[in-house]
């Protein structure tokens, strides 16, 4: 038995932000402004500190099984929760690909043995797997490519879309972009020569077509459906007249960089979708705010930095985030973009309502005691060696952040504080309340 009393911190919780005491009893918050009374085995001052749920990231690519030398499970959860992250939820496209139950168990198993925080594993679609994909339950829901993956994943037949949205009940995800039109635009420019011709190739329309394939599908079978790395302006647009049951979010790399970076950071941000234009970094910014899209998440898919020092189009898409995702959006908050309690509902109520995922998202009483505090004020400078993830580079390197976290709970354990990771914390299989009848 463990009893944490968290005292004199600014505490967002669901219905605002004021000055509590949080009391922790083993796994769970016990108590929101517990009486003088409370015991507890450890109290922590708070003061001048800011508590928020801990993030919820839906949507990452942790590289194992298969791809260990670019990141695995224990390297990328330290970074998870260095920065913030308590729960993860990781895509497919391994080696081999999470298509089965199987291979679906297989991760989870990994997880608990290696995972510093809490975590979840999505079902791959392919055009062979349905019986799977109506059967499985351990996950927050089906991931299809709409647009070049891994393997067998490529779902890009009308009929095999319509019978996933049509004949499963899972929530359902996508990567929206058309294979037809990226083709076309890879052919028109001789496969590209350069790394501003990747944003060419990946163009707003293959986003726009593949978006608007995917919402017309989930509109017509009436699925859960919510879309994945939004970039363009036009999806913005769109989004505002979907059904009830769809949702969308924005990435950092989306929110924080366009084609005019590619001269400063090259294949460093590579990116599928791929980066746009100042406009589309306005246009998601007015979506979040407007409510259009719910959800940040970071598609946090690290390579070798030799890997992605290849010149273009050798050179693979996908960039490390989690480390440093909050710290993006507090240094947004000091810069008076949006508000903490926005970030809160973006990157922990949100992910959390939109994939069912119990007791968690919001500082309440009984629900699990992930938790992370945050120092508003601290200013720090993103560098290369200094990061978790395997990969050890980050786009942002150089770049000075104000706000940053300081200190990470999983299930009432402290995993990070001090700036040190314990690595012997274990997070747990996340559990999804959904009715699927």
């Amino acid at each position: 038995m463990s009893r944490t009393l968290i005292q004199n911190a600014s505490v967002v919780l669901p219905d605002g932000t004021r000055n509590v005491s949080i009391l922790i009893k083993n796994q769970t918050i016990l108590g929101i402004d517990p009486p003088q009374t409370a015991t507890a085995d450890e109290v922590i001052d708070a003061g001048g500190l800011h508590l928020l749920p801990g993030v919820i990231d839906d949507q990452v690519h942790f590289r194992e099984p298969g791809l260990e030398y670019k990141e695995d499970l224990s390297t990328a959860s330290q970074a998870c929760a260095k920065g913030g992250v308590t729960t993860f939820l990781e895509m497919p496209n391994t080696k081999p690909t999470t298509t089965t139950v199987e291979a679906l168990d297989a991760k989870l198993a990994l997880a608990a043995g290696k995972s510093l925080v809490n975590y979840g594993f999505y079902i791959g679609a392919t055009t062979e797997n349905l019986d799977v994909l109506k059967q499985v339950t351990r996950t927050p829901g089906i991931k299809i490519f709409i647009g070049s993956s891994t393997g067998n994943m490529l779902v890009d037949e009308q009929q095999a879309l319509e019978d996933i949205f049509g004949q499963t009940t899972l929530p359902i995800c996508a990567h929206c972009e058309d294979e037809t039109t990226v083709r076309t635009n890879r052919d028109r420019l001789n496969g590209g020569t350069c790394i501003q011709d990747h944003s060419k190739i990946r163009d707003h329309e293959a986003a726009i077509i593949a978006t608007k394939r995917a919402i017309d599908l989930s509109t017509r079978h009436k699925h859960q459906f919510h879309v994945l790395h939004v970039s363009t302006a036009q999806e913005v647009e769109f989004l505002k007249d979907r059904p009830a049951w769809v949702t969308a979010e924005a990435c950092p790399h989306h929110l924080f960089f366009n084609i005019d970076d590619y001269e400063r950071l090259g294949t460093r941000i590579q990116m599928n979708p791929s980066i746009k234009t100042a406009a589309d970094n306005a246009a998601l910014w007015q979506g979040l705010q407007d409510g259009v899209i719910e959800v940040i998440a970071t598609d946090h898919a690290p390579h070798t930095l030799e890997e992605k020092a290849q010149p273009y189009p050798a050179s693979p898409s996908g960039l490390p985030a989690v480390e440093n995702s909050l710290a993006l959006m507090l240094n947004s908050v000091h810069e008076g973009r949006c508000t903490l309690e926005q970030v809160v509902q973006w990157m922990c109520s949100a992910p959390a309502r939109v994939w069912h995922i119990a007791n968690k998202g919001e500082i309440r009483e009984g629900y699990d005691a992930d938790l992370v505090l945050v120092d508003l004020n601290k200013s720090a400078t993103i560098r290369d060696d200094e990061q978790l993830t395997k990969s050890q580079w980050s786009p942002w390197h150089g770049e000075t952040l104000t706000g940053w976290p300081v200190r990470t709970w999983v299930m009432g354990q402290t995993v990070f504080a001090d700036g040190k990771i314990d690595t012997n914390i274990r997070g747990t299989e996340a559990v999804y309340c959904r009715d699927n009848s």
